[in-house]
């Protein structure tokens, strides 16, 4: 109750920067515990002003709450309340959000969708992933086959339904693994491409890519890039 107490005052406090986000800065000798006290608010209430707080925080203060957020998604009783917090602030585009795909949040994102069994948990990973993805064109460069190990790991879990979750849930979680599909078609094409060819060309992988997979090549176009680019230009630092 007393850390509630506070976090409200915090609020009612910078309530006057939300119209204008830029202004909002924390002390630096407490920003740390401040931001830290506002993410534990959040993953106890999902208080939406939380969320425009930290979305208005200025750049210099990104570090501690990455660190949090970070934390958040390592703990599993706070794992969704985290990558429901990261996703509402990524949709925000913050100035710092491009610290994301430097920092150990990404990694864990990335571990947890690789290992998660709780769908609820991978349908909202998955969806902070593909929103993240565009904002982070040369870091993710340096994860892409961690990303094209996501995107087998939730075909195979969405066909086969280890966890016999609710139809419904598969239906979000196949509408995720679609919207990735597209995402990271349209990002690293001829890399994607390669690694679908090879990966379905196994014979415990054929049943997905036929059921899965295949339908969703059948309705996109042949990216230009296939035929003019390659998997070196795509990768390359420069680019």
């Amino acid at each position: 109750p007393a850390t509630q107490a506070s976090v409200a005052l915090l609020i009612i406090h910078f309530s006057d920067s939300f119209q204008h986000p830029s202004l909002v800065s924390l002390p630096s000798d407490r920003g740390g515990a401040v931001l830290s006290s506002l993410v534990e608010y959040y993953l106890d209430s999902s208080s939406s002003q939380v969320v425009l707080l930290l979305s208005s925080i200025r750049e210099s203060h990104h570090k501690p709450l990455l660190e949090k957020l970070n934390e958040s998604l390592n703990r599993p009783g706070s794992r969704l309340a985290g990558l429901t917090l990261l996703g509402h602030l990524i949709r925000n585009q913050p100035p710092w959000v491009h610290h994301v795909s430097r920092s150990a949040l990404l990694p864990s994102l990335l571990r947890c969708l690789k290992t998660e069994t709780d769908v609820v948990v991978l349908i909202t990973g998955v969806l902070v992933l593909i929103t993240l993805l565009p904002m982070m064109p040369q870091a993710g460069k340096q994860h892409i086959y961690d990303f094209f190990d996501v995107f087998g790991r939730l075909v195979s879990w969405s066909h086969k339904n280890p966890g016999h979750v609710p139809v419904e849930h598969l239906v979000h979680l196949h509408a995720g693994v679609y919207s990735l599909f597209h995402r990271l078609y349209g990002m690293f094409p001829c890399n994607f491409i390669s690694y679908l060819r090879l990966h379905y060309s196994m014979k415990e992988n054929l049943e997905s890519f036929q059921e899965v997979v295949k339908p969703m090549l059948e309705h996109v176009r042949v990216h230009p890039e296939l035929i003019t680019g390659t998997q070196d230009y795509e990768l390359d630092p420069s680019r």
